[in-house]
C-alpha cells in the first residue's frame, strides 16, 4: 500500500445518516479523528439539517440534498478559517445531523395539583394532562440549550425537560384565563388553542422548537370538589322544591303502599278539617233540609274544597319532623323551605313551628 492509499483513507469523502430509530432529535456523526476532504459530498435527506460547528463556533447550515463541500458553499466556515482565497487542503469539523421531522403523541401532565381560585369553589387543586406534537425548527439554538455535544441524542432525554416547561406554562396562562372549574371540561379545545399561543413563543425561544399541536385531554379536581359539583347538578336537575315535593307526592299516591299513605297525610288533614268547619256551621244553622246536613253529598263536596282551618282540641301546628312525615321529604329539606321563606314559620327559641294554613298555602304552591 503507497503513501498515497493511505492517505486517501484518513480522508472523508462522503458525509450521510440514516436515522435508523424513531426518537433520535440530534446525531454527531463520528469522524474517528479523520479529516473532510476538499470537495466531499456530503448528503441531508428530508426531515434533516445538518450543522457545521468549527472549534465551538455553529457555522454553515446544510438542508436536504447533496452538497458538494466547496468555498463556495462554505461561507462560513471558510470566514472562520480564514480562507480568504479557496482552501485545498482537508479540514476538521464537527457535524451534526438535526432531525426536523415531526415528533408527535408526546405526553405531558402535573406530577403535583395546580392551586388557582375559582369564583364557585374559592381556591382549588386540579390535575391536568394531555398530549403535544413538536419539531426543531433553530438547530443551532437547539444543540446550543438542549443537546449540546451529546452524540446521540434522544428524546426521552428531552422529555422531562419538556414536560416541567409545558406544566409551568400551563399553570400560568390556567390563572390567567380565569376560567371557572364547571367550565374547563367544556373548553378542552378552546383552551388547548389558546395555551398554544402562550406556550409556543416561550419554548421556540428558549429551546429553538415549535410545539404544532397541544391538547388538553383532562382536568380533574379533588373528590371533595367533585362531591360538590354533583350535587349542584343534582339540585339544578330538582329544580323548584315545591314542585319536587307535589311530584313526590303523585308518583307515591300513583305506586300505593307506605309512601302512598305518607304523601296523602296533607291532603286527609285538610279534609277532616274542613269536614269539621262544615259540621259546627252546620250545628250553628237551623236544622232541616239538605244545605244543612253536614254528611250531604253537598257538605262534603264543599269540605274538600274548603281552607284548612284549626280545630278546636285538634293539632294546630306541625314540628319540622311532623310535616316533613307528612310531604315525604327529609327534615332537612323542610328546614331549608323555612330559612328560605318558602314555607312560612316562626322560629320559636331554637324550634320551629308550621301552622297548617302555612302547610296548606305551601302545598298549593
Amino acid at each position: 500500500m503507497n503513501l498515497m492509499n493511505i492517505i486517501t483513507k484518513q480522508l472523508i469523502e462522503i458525509i450521510e445518516w440514516t436515522d435508523d430509530s424513531r426518537d433520535t432529535l440530534s446525531y454527531r456523526w463520528p469522524d474517528e479523528d479523520k479529516e473532510i476532504k476538499n470537495g466531499a459530498q456530503l448528503i441531508v435527506r428530508e426531515s434533516q439539517q445538518v450543522q457545521f460547528v468549527s472549534e465551538g463556533q455553529f457555522a454553515d447550515l446544510f438542508g436536504p440534498g447533496r452538497h458538494q463541500l466547496t468555498t463556495q458553499n462554505i461561507p462560513i466556515l471558510s470566514t472562520l478559517r480564514g480562507w480568504k482565497y479557496g482552501f485545498n487542503s482537508p479540514f476538521k469539523c464537527d457535524v451534526y445531523y438535526v432531525n426536523t421531522r415531526l415528533f408527535t403523541g408526546n405526553k405531558w401532565g402535573t406530577s403535583n395539583p395546580v392551586m388557582m381560585r375559582d369564583k364557585d369553589f374559592g381556591v382549588v387543586r386540579l390535575r391536568a394532562f394531555g398530549t403535544y406534537d413538536f419539531r426543531i425548527v433553530e438547530p443551532a439554538k437547539f444543540l446550543k440549550e438542549v443537546a449540546g455535544t451529546d452524540q446521540n441524542f434522544r428524546l426521552d432525554e428531552f422529555a422531562d425537560t419538556m414536560r416541567s416547561r409545558i406544566v409551568s406554562i400551563f399553570s400560568e396562562a390556567l390563572a390567567k384565563a380565569q376560567v371557572p372549574v364547571l367550565d374547563v371540561a367544556q373548553r378542552y379545545t378552546e383552551m388547548g388553542d389558546a395555551l398554544l399561543q402562550l406556550i409556543n413563543p416561550a419554548v421556540t425561544d428558549k429551546y429553538g422548537l415549535e410545539i404544532t399541536s397541544f391538547l388538553l385531554e383532562n382536568v380533574s379536581v379533588p373528590p371533595e370538589v367533585e362531591q360538590a359539583i354533583d350535587k349542584r347538578s343534582s339540585m339544578s336537575a330538582i329544580g323548584n322544591l315545591n314542585d319536587y315535593v307535589k311530584y313526590q307526592m303523585g308518583q307515591a299516591m300513583a305506586n300505593g303502599g307506605e309512601g302512598a299513605a305518607a304523601a296523602t297525610i296533607p291532603a286527609t288533614m285538610a279534609m277532616g278539617f274542613g269536614m269539621a268547619q262544615e259540621m259546627m256551621k252546620g250545628m250553628q244553622q237551623p236544622s232541616g233540609g239538605a244545605a244543612s246536613d253536614p254528611f250531604s253529598p253537598a257538605a262534603a263536596q264543599a269540605a274538600q274544597s274548603a281552607p284548612v282551618a284549626p280545630a278546636a282540641g285538634g293539632v294546630q301546628v306541625l314540628t319540622p319532623e311532623q310535616a316533613a312525615q307528612a310531604l315525604g321529604v327529609t327534615v332537612q329539606d323542610v328546614v331549608t323551605e323555612l330559612e328560605s321563606g318558602a314555607l312560612k314559620g316562626r322560629k320559636i327559641g331554637s324550634a320551629w313551628r308550621i301552622s297548617q294554613e302555612s302547610l296548606n298555602e305551601f302545598l298549593r304552591g
